[in-house]
């Protein structure tokens, strides 16, 4: 069997990111009020664990530019090929927001702003009217450990097949601690993806949910080996 080309990695990039916030985002802008948090969290889950399955094989399944990031920070990515990974995750988000955004309209009386498109926000935007720092701390401490549970997860010494699995509970155990804080980003791409059409204050305050995640991200790829060890050891 050929190995993917770079193309190909790109375009499992872009459609897997594109279900992440399809998935997600859709059931909060579309379900929310009917599924509610947990439905939400187990949303986005849901969404990343299937994506992980159907397109990790290809590209890796990152889905999210602070993922690229912890992986190339832990010299598990090439930097080289960061760039264009981050570049897919971006388009795969926006086209799904624009695609929630064409299926939302088809209801009298939506209003993207009004609503939330569900986007990210901190103070008067944030769902639980959390401060900037609350945010910030929120974002890079669950980014952190996303990538840590993925470290830990994809890792040589770790069960084989249970990678997605635990990736996918994970990321919805952290929407169930951070939906109240920021409607939870951890994913500079998901944020983008649905600020775009969410008005001028979600882009305003989407600059957190880009620098916060990649911090969180960064951090842990310098720290985990030197927590738990090298997978060689």
């Amino acid at each position: 069997m050929a190995a993917p080309t770079t193309s190909h990695k790109l375009g499992a990039e872009a459609l897997g990111t594109f279900w992440l916030v399809l998935g997600g985002c859709g059931t909060a802008v579309l379900a929310g009020r009917g599924v509610g948090t947990l439905g939400i969290a187990l949303a986005f889950g849901l969404t990343v664990l299937t994506a992980a399955y159907a397109f990790g094989p290809i590209s890796g399944g990152h889905f999210n530019p602070a993922v690229t990031v912890g992986l190339a920070t832990a010299k598990r990515f090439d930097w080289k090929d960061a760039p264009g990974y981050v570049a897919a995750q971006v388009v795969g988000a926006t086209v799904a927001g624009a695609v929630l955004l064409a299926i939302a309209s088809g209801t009298d009386g939506f209003d993207r702003v009004a609503s939330g498109f569900a986007t990210n926000g901190y103070g008067d935007r944030s769902p639980g009217g959390y401060s900037l720092l609350a945010v910030i701390i929120t974002e890079i401490v669950l980014t952190a450990f996303f990538l840590y549970v993925i470290f830990g997860a994809t890792a040589k010494r770790a069960a084989v097949g249970f990678a997605g699995l635990t990736i996918g509970l994970a990321l919805t155990l952290i929407h169930l601690i951070s939906i109240p804080v920021s409607n939870t980003s951890v994913n500079p791409a998901r944020s983008l993806g649905v600020a775009w059409f969410g008005g001028g204050d979600a882009l305003q305050q989407v600059w957190v949910f880009i620098l916060a995640p990649i911090i969180g991200a960064a951090i842990a790829g310098v720290t985990h080996a030197m927590i738990v060890g090298d997978d060689t050891d």
